[in-house]
């Protein structure tokens, strides 16, 4: 259920439908103390090789669907929503200000969580508002943009907390620039970024360069551990071969980040969030 398609397995998965099955997990994870983990597009995640020791969470069914008003330019989109879908669906409705989303292979509810962006734009940009269910405490509550917190990749929303739903404000397309703008996106990452088993981007941008930038600079486009190398297009994208190890790629960021470290001084910050891992 990742991206990488490597891994291990769940001990539990469950794809809620409602908000009682989401209080009905967040039951069984209160009562048994059983961690939780949220999965979306599986676009941002590394699970170990032997699994996760826990209950992992979607949300399908009506959760799956978006609304757009094109008076007020107002989305409302689930949590499960794909971000490219949504963003091409914004445009066709003569919408601007999401196109860059077009180019990120998540859902709605992870780039909320994440504060995922891209080509000078993210979503704190456009969201207004968003529903959280917190598996702690059973709840479900609105929260508005200033609750959020949001930060460069990343927000106030938990481990334990699911984005259920995002409210967007966007803007009128008035000078019909916005699927010219969704195209040069696409042939974008068609041109600069890798296909195959990857999450994107590894690091997060450090403050000087980007860490695509330093990472090819100090000559680690295609650096292999095992089954896993840094991509030869994007230094900044890590590849698993089919039927690879997910402990190749965590032990490949691992060696990266200390290289880097060691070399230059810089502490990178990894976007992806990696599972079942000694710290």
């Amino acid at each position: 259920m990742t991206t990488y398609r490597v891994g291990g397995s769940a001990a539990l998965y469950v794809e809620a439908s409602s908000e009682q099955e989401l209080s009905q997990v967040a039951t069984a994870h209160q009562t048994t103390h059983l961690p939780i983990l949220i999965i979306g597009k599986g676009s941002n995640l590394l699970v170990a090789d032997s699994g996760f020791s826990g209950i992992a969470v979607s949300l399908g069914g009506p959760y799956a669907g978006s609304e757009i008003d094109a008076d007020t330019a107002v989305v409302r989109a689930g949590g499960p929503v794909a971000l490219p879908a949504l963003a091409r669906r914004c445009v066709r409705s003569g919408l601007t200000g999401f196109e860059w989303a077009v180019g990120v292979p998540g859902s709605v509810g992870g780039a909320v969580r994440m504060n995922a962006g891209g080509h000078g734009s993210d979503m704190n940009a456009s969201v207004v508002q968003a529903r959280i269910f917190d598996f702690s405490t059973s709840a479900a509550e609105l929260w508005d943009k200033s609750r959020l917190h949001f930060g460069y990749r990343q927000s106030a929303v938990g481990q334990s907390q699911l984005v259920v739903e995002a409210t967007l404000q966007l803007a009128h397309d008035l000078d019909d620039r916005a699927q010219d703008t969704l195209s040069e996106i696409v042939q974008w990452r068609r041109d600069n970024q890798p296909g195959g088993q990857n999450a994107g981007s590894v690091f997060v941008n450090p403050e000087s360069e980007t860490a695509g930038e330093l990472l090819d600079r100090l000559g680690l486009k295609g650096f292999r551990v095992g089954s896993a190398q840094i991509s030869t297009k994007h230094a900044n994208f890590v590849q698993a071969d089919p039927g690879g190890s997910s402990g190749d790629v965590n032990e490949l960021i691992r060696t990266v980040a200390e290289r880097v470290f060691d070399e230059v001084g810089v502490e990178l910050r990894t976007e992806i969030r990696r599972i079942g891992f000694e710290a």
